[in-house]
């Protein structure tokens, strides 16, 4: 799918590799008749200089026993390339990304969310989508730490919103393992736009296991948040729409530039070692295949929930949004030389390395954890899930359900707490949906072709091809997972920590925002 724009379509610089299934439309809906909104002139990322700028490290917070960290959210502007004047964001902590939360596991963190955000948005809101309609307040607020296994009340639940002015006080017991998960505002109807905007972070949570593995840490681990933005020649932020004035909404958004930790094209010293490096996609709908020019390898460590069992050698990584991976990479066979970390194709950012070898205390152990294999006989119930896709005009625009239910319809996953779940997702559309349920860590079972139109017709799931385990990459734990189309994918879930109502969702969100998102409740 592409990006509209306007009267057209635009295939984005660098659009992400859906794996593409034909869809089919019965008439013309209201979204093809524009009402030929002006698009602005966006900037050509080919006359900014590569490779001046250099990476920026987010500020860290570490809390002390029984402190608060207050964290404000507030308009900003931040230069994104020295080319460039500055953009006008909205940010957690006043950066863009906002500041590096560091957390202990199994120790508390008190957090307060303080609204300072304009009254009015900057972006379009589309009052048609559930959960942003014309009668509530235009900007609110609700942060959701992606990954993390906290109580009901803690979770940044959609509707669960404040507005500016006020704040939230939100308790993170970080009762799990260590794991790079990440924060970001999850509003029910606008959380795009403010992703969009700049409102995310990393949460980076340690524990005493993996700070014995001797990895590369203090000076030589940085966080990688990847995103991409659609910007004007004048450096402003650029949301598309659809050319249909009251409804602005658009099916995905790829951006002109590519972004590193809010910078385009930047550049990092580093020396002749190891580095650790925390990956995060944290784009609203653009897919990253990561690799080293000339397709040196490195090692992977980690995924969504923490360490796998044991490194893996990579030359390329596929990340959906949502997702991360936790890499290690070896410069000291690269000496005095420079190599660039590539999306397909394009350059992200470079690496500069110094040219005199060290000693390198660091390692990566062989084994990293112990990761055992959830077995699915421990399951006390399947579910089979379709993700639907309607785009016949029935509603205006396009839907995107999950299981075919709306936000509103009454909960219907209702997992014991303690038991053991398999939800067989059934993707009955043409792309690829990274698929994230909140509270919980999963394993991938395996992926399986099935003929879309038997299910289509009755229901009856055919398969037409052998199941696939996860590659090793995705057998650890995980909390968002790809789910491909014309597969069914089978996540096992324990639905351990806490009763109450969260979410699940796909986190293309444009998608989530068109109702891509249902609640489930865990009883006890």
């Amino acid at each position: 799918m592409g990006l509209m724009a306007g009267t057209g379509m635009l295939r984005a610089w660098g659009a992400p590799m859906h794996m593409a299934m034909p869809r089919k439309s019965s008439g013309l809906c209201r979204h093809d008749i524009a009402d030929q909104t002006a698009v602005p002139r966006l900037l050509d990322p080919s006359r900014l200089t590569p490779f001046v700028d250099p990476l920026p490290l987010p500020p860290s917070l570490r809390a002390s026993h029984g402190e608060v960290l207050r964290i404000a959210m507030r308009e900003t502007t931040q230069r994104l390339h020295r080319d460039l004047p500055p953009t006008r964001l909205w940010t957690y902590g006043g950066s863009f990304p906002g500041p590096t939360i560091e957390a202990r596991s199994g120790s508390a963190l008190k957090v307060e969310w303080i609204s300072h955000l304009p009254a009015k948005h900057f972006l379009p809101i589309d009052h048609h989508v559930c959960g942003a309609e014309a009668d509530i307040p235009e900007v609110r607020s609700v942060v959701h730490v992606h990954g993390a296994r906290v109580p009901a009340s803690a979770d940044g639940y959609p509707t669960d919103w404040f507005v500016p002015g006020q704040s939230r006080r939100q308790d993170y017991p970080n009762g799990q393992d260590a794991a790079t998960l990440w924060y970001h505002d999850h509003t029910m109807g606008i959380e795009r736009l403010n992703l969009y905007a700049g409102m995310l972070g990393m949460y980076l949570l340690r524990d005493e296991h993996e700070a014995s593995l001797g990895l590369p840490a203090g000076e030589f681990e940085w966080p990688l948040m990847l995103s991409d933005r659609l910007l004007t020649e004048d450096g402003q932020l650029y949301y598309p729409v659809s050319g249909v004035s009251d409804a602005p909404w658009v099916p995905e958004v790829f951006g002109n530039v590519m972004l590193v930790n809010g910078a385009v094209l930047p550049k990092l010293d580093v020396r002749a070692r190891r580095y650790r490096f925390r990956v995060l996609n944290a784009a609203n709908g653009r897919f990253f295949r990561l690799s080293l020019r000339g397709q040196r390898p490195f090692l992977q460590i980690g995924s969504d929930q923490g360490l796998l069992s044991s490194p893996v050698t990579q030359t390329s990584l596929f990340l959906a949004p949502g997702e991360r991976a936790d890499l290690v990479v070896d410069f000291a066979n690269l000496a005095g030389s420079q190599v660039e970390l590539m999306n397909d194709s394009l350059p992200l950012m470079r690496f500069d390395i110094a040219a005199a070898k060290e000693d390198d205390v660091s390692r990566v152990p062989a084994v990293l954890r112990d990761v055992p294999r959830v077995a699915e006989s421990t399951a006390n119930m399947t579910r089979v899930l379709s993700i639907d896709e309607y785009s016949d005009c029935v509603a205006e625009p396009m839907l995107m359900l999950l299981d075919g239910k709306r936000w509103q319809d009454p909960v219907s996953e209702k997992p014991r707490l303690g038991s053991t779940e398999i939800w067989s997702l059934v993707n009955l559309t043409g792309d690829t949906h990274p698929i994230h349920l909140h509270l919980v860590r999963f394993q991938i079972l395996d992926r399986r072709p099935f003929d879309v139109n038997a299910y289509l017709e009755s229901k009856t799931l055919r398969y037409t091809g052998p199941a696939q385990p996860p590659p090793t990459h995705e057998a650890g734990w995980k909390d968002t997972a790809q789910v491909y189309p014309g597969m069914v994918t089978r996540y096992i879930i324990t639905f351990d920590g806490y009763t109450g109502r969260y979410v699940w969702h796909c986190h293309l969100l444009e998608h989530a925002s068109n109702e891509m998102m249902r609640p489930f409740e865990v009883l006890a």
